[in-house]
């Protein structure tokens, strides 16, 4: 439902992943009245893993849809209210921020900037043309169309290299495209792919262009060593070729590093008092699920206490 006029919150969170329910756990849990905003489905990036082992607690693993849909639940629970809206501008007015969304605008005490990341993609000739036609970004939303078929993944980090796994369950071949002679992905992840029969690598190469009729029928690649271009046939291409800060509407208004994360401090101030940076849009961020969810407590701690430090209505 569209809002109308401005609606004033203690604290407005921007981004609906672990780190923005984590920050909506404790800030309503402090009895502030605090509003989520996420563009996309709650739960961010996390809700097409389809097993995340390394979060504590889950002996054999949790499909990232399932932990998403956990945390977001216990954070409603405790009064969070979650909106669908994209976050189009953040200003200042005095000492309040005020949130410009597609679904109107919002007055915040403070705000907590949880964003995360948006896909990096390979920006080749053909890639948007047949975005939906053999061109994916979620292997576990897609990966069954594949079925015995010849596919590739763009790639060589943990993204990449769990997708790969997951389209081989069910294609007959995937070939994991990388610009590298060694893979980024964490070693447990490495040694799985390696072991997989259908999985086969092709290394120091890049995709040039996406070529096909009414679906994708190949790849033009080329060897960054070497030079040498070739052909390669496929049905598909995945790419998972990384992420990048969703912070372009704050650029001029807060400090970003040379990737365009939010730089903060360890209480994940920002440069801008009231405002903070949590979970892999923070410079620094080691981009996992527990430390998000450290960094989205860190940021309603704090924000908390600069609220009841500098509006005498604070609770």
């Amino acid at each position: 439902m569209e809002q109308t006029g401005n609606k004033k919150y203690d604290v407005v969170i921007i981004g609906g992943g672990p780190a923005g329910l984590s920050a909506g756990i404790y800030s309503a849990r402090g009895r502030l009245k605090t509003l989520l905003l996420e563009r996309m489905a709650v739960g961010g990036a996390i809700v097409y893993a389809g097993l995340v082992e390394n979060y504590p607690g889950f002996l054999e693993g949790i499909s990232g849809l399932d932990l998403a849909d956990k945390m977001n639940r216990q954070a409603v629970k405790f009064g969070l209210e979650v909106m669908n809206a994209e976050v189009t501008a953040l200003e200042i007015k005095g000492k309040e921020k005020e949130v410009r969304t597609s679904q109107g605008d919002f007055t915040a005490k403070a705000v907590i900037i949880a964003g995360g990341s948006e896909r990096q993609l390979l920006n080749v000739p053909g890639e948007k043309e047949f975005t939906g036609r053999g061109v994916g970004y979620c292997a576990l939303c897609d990966g069954f169309l594949f079925r015995d078929k010849t596919v590739a993944v763009a790639g060589g980090g943990n993204t990449a290299i769990s997708e790969a796994l997951e389209l081989a369950k069910f294609a007959g071949k995937v070939y994991v495209i990388h610009r590298r002679d060694e893979l980024r992905a964490v070693k447990i992840l490495q040694e799985r792919a390696f072991a997989e029969p259908k999985i086969e690598f092709v290394w120091s190469t890049v995709i040039e262009s996406i070529e096909g009729d009414d679906v994708v029928r190949k790849l033009n690649l080329k060897n960054v060593a070497t030079g040498k271009k070739s052909i390669l046939a496929v049905d598909g291409v995945f790419v998972a070729t990384g992420a990048k800060p969703a912070t372009a509407y704050l650029k001029g208004l807060l400090s970003l590093d040379e990737n365009g994360a939010i730089v903060t401090n360890e209480k994940m101030e920002t440069g801008i008092p009231g405002i903070f940076a949590a979970g892999d849009i923070r410079s620094g961020s080691i981009r996992q699920v527990v430390s998000a969810v450290g960094d989205g407590a860190v940021a309603a701690v704090y924000a908390e206490r600069y609220i009841a430090e500098h509006f005498q209505e604070a609770h």
